[in-house]
């Protein structure tokens, strides 16, 4: 039976997901039923199909509301996991993390159940040997993936390792939950046992040996972190009595060791960074975002798990384009422009010229970038040429990551600015006018008309109003307006990841081997076109993985499995960047910028029980609820 040639959305035989998920939703005790998917090998494929589209991928369909939100639901607005860290802000909501926020319970136990009901048929099945074994490893790195997302949420958790069978008392299928310490062990093992059963070849599509390294990789440094940092916060109750939260600092050093082996195992296995010798920045830049443009280019290379997308107007699709394109792209489609990185964001980017530390954005003579109370004509602020020039010499990853005020996308310059500084010295900031001075018309959005510009109007909060726009993840197409039409494909794992989950687990833990780990992390630099190395410490290895990593989803977790959020989020600003231009420099065009509060916001603060969420339907359940619920 050939199971290889699946891809990870689009169903064999033609049949759709709507079809599919009838049938899977059938009783598993039906034993017809199952035996007429698992009599056929094209029922099995099918199934299998429906499993790889329940997983808990984090990608362009996931928003606060859960996973494939794609169903074209406006309530959701486009709110991504970016804009409950300091990646950033909306241009609308200030919502911050919510107890009802990236849920996954009932979800993700239907989606064991049916891994449980394939495995009990996979001995039963007609096929090869080796065959079934691919199965059994595709069935524990389903699992594995299941579980993997149920720990990060709630702990430890009901481990369902076989089917159950209802004898008419519910009582039977009450399953207590299991201590974190064994839920992570029991990932572990699942991972362990993908690896055995999987195939050594690459295929993006489908799991395989490389795409269950890469799952333990990620999964034991998650593990490895809630052990070390756990003693950052104080969790009571039965919940924290009984170890069903939190793990003892001892239990590190065990998940560190699994994230190397795992992670040096990919590195022996032929994979390495795309494109990882630039000429030059913007070359670099252009070679980073390509990957997100396409992640099929970079297979042979950097990108281990693709997920596909396709059929545009259909629940296959996605909306990335349509939601977070700048405003003056946005083709007719009502709400564009929501995802707005935050100048926190941008403040983590080096310069070229001061390797090895971060750059916050330099706007004034004196240098300070601590002031945020607005503009104030007493200052001097720097002037620079082009609304952009302030930029030059950051790493490329941020202009293959933002639009920056002025910069170009999809052939158009997207028009980011905040106001403008009168002759005498007044500002007219956020503030639609305009003033005619010796011939030449002004305007404080940087054009007459709201479909010219992508910053600062508050109208149908469509601009930004942090002063930068979306890039990385938005395609180069036209944007077709209407619900699904994107089919951009999500780099689920790739090896840049990897390399920076190996130099973490290194550097946290004292073990592997420093040089190797050294080199992981200089190598993502230089794909970035750096030419310096920078030691391996905790701080750099961070800043990386925000500026890697950024809007793939892990900034979240990352915050959560090091226990920072806390400290992180603590009656805590986001800010923005306000270019303005500066007529006072006339007959000559300048630009000044000022660092202020993200507007129309407030404080954010993250409470400690979010570092778990609740628990759903303990009362017919019967489990132990997490703290503070």
């Amino acid at each position: 039976m050939k199971l290889n040639h699946i891809k990870y959305i689009v169903l064999a035989a033609g049949l759709s997901f709507a079809g599919c998920k009838r049938v899977l939703n059938l009783q598993p005790t039906d034993k017809l039923t199952a035996d007429a998917i698992f009599g056929d090998p094209q029922g099995v494929k099918v199934f299998m199909a429906n499993l790889y589209y329940q997983l808990p991928v984090e990608d362009f369909t996931y928003f606060r509301g859960g996973f494939n939100q794609n169903g074209g639901d406006p309530n959701n607005g486009g709110f991504a996991p970016a804009m409950e860290t300091d990646e950033a802000a909306h241009s609308e909501f200030g919502d911050f993390v919510g107890d009802n926020d990236f849920q996954w319970w009932d979800q993700g136990y239907k989606l064991i159940r049916d891994v449980n009901l394939l495995i009990d048929y996979i001995p039963t099945l007609k096929i090869r040997d080796d065959e079934k074994a691919a199965l059994v490893g595709e069935s524990a790195f389903i699992k594995a993936f299941a579980y993997f997302a149920l720990a990060k949420r709630y702990g430890g958790v009901p481990l369902m390792k076989q089917s159950q069978v209802f004898d008419g008392d519910p009582e039977k299928l009450k399953v207590p939950r299991s201590t974190e310490k064994q839920t992570w062990d029991y990932v572990m093992e699942l991972c362990d046992q993908a690896i055995a059963n999987l195939s050594a070849t690459k295929n993006a599509r489908r799991a395989t040996r490389w795409t269950a390294y890469a799952l333990k990789s990620r999964a034991a440094l998650h593990a490895a972190s809630v052990a070390k940092f756990g003693n950052r916060i104080t969790m009571t109750g039965d919940a924290a009595t009984q170890k069903l939260v939190g793990m003892d600092a001892a239990d590190a050093n065990g998940y560190y060791q699994a994230c190397i082996a795992a992670s040096q195992a990919i590195i022996n296995g032929g994979y390495s960074l795309f494109k990882p010798s630039p000429a030059n920045p913007t070359e670099a830049a252009e070679n980073y975002r390509s990957i997100f443009m396409d992640p099929n280019v970079a297979t042979n290379d950097e990108v281990i798990m693709i997920k596909g997308f396709a059929l545009r107007g259909a629940n296959l699709g996605h909306n990335y384009d349509i939601w977070y394109t700048p405003a003056q792209l946005a083709n007719g489609w009502p709400h564009p422009g929501r995802m707005n990185p935050t100048l926190d964001l941008v403040d983590q980017y080096e310069s070229y010229a001061t390797p090895g530390q971060a750059s916050p954005v330099n706007t004034r003579v004196d240098g300070n970038v601590t002031d945020y109370n607005g503009f104030n004509s007493a200052t001097n602020y720097i002037r620079f040429n082009t609304p952009n020039e302030i930029f030059a010499n950051k790493d490329a990853r941020l202009w293959g990551t933002a639009v920056l005020p002025s910069t170009t996308l999809k052939g158009v310059p997207i028009i980011i600015q905040a106001g403008y500084v009168k002759p005498d010295g007044n500002a007219v900031i956020r503030t639609k006018d305009q003033i005619t001075i010796g011939g030449t018309t002004y305007y404080t959005y940087g054009a007459p008309d709201v479909s010219m510009y992508s910053g600062f109007d508050t109208y149908g909060g469509n601009n930004t109003r942090t002063g930068f726009s979306f890039k990385k993840l938005v395609s180069n197409a036209p944007v077709i307006n209407g619900w699904n039409n994107s089919t951009s494909d999500w780099a689920e794992f790739r090896f840049a990841e990897v390399l920076l989950n190996m130099a973490e687990a290194v550097v946290e833990s004292g073990q592997g081997d420093v040089a190797a780990a050294t080199k992981a992390l200089n190598d993502v630099r230089k794909r970035a076109g750096h030419t310096t190395n920078i030691t391996l410490t905790s701080e750099n290895v961070q800043r990386e993985r925000r500026v890697e990593l950024a809007f793939e989803n892990k900034r979240f977790w990352d915050l959560i499995r090091r226990r920072e959020f806390h400290t992180e989020f603590n009656n805590r600003f986001l800010h923005s960047l306000l270019p303005l231009q500066d007529l006072r420099a006339l007959p000559d065009i300048k630009y000044i910028f000022v660092r202020v509060n993200v507007p129309n916001t407030n404080t954010k603060t993250f409470q400690p029980r979010s570092y778990y969420r609740f628990i759903p339907g303990i009362g017919s359940n019967g489990l132990v609820q997490n703290p503070q619920y």
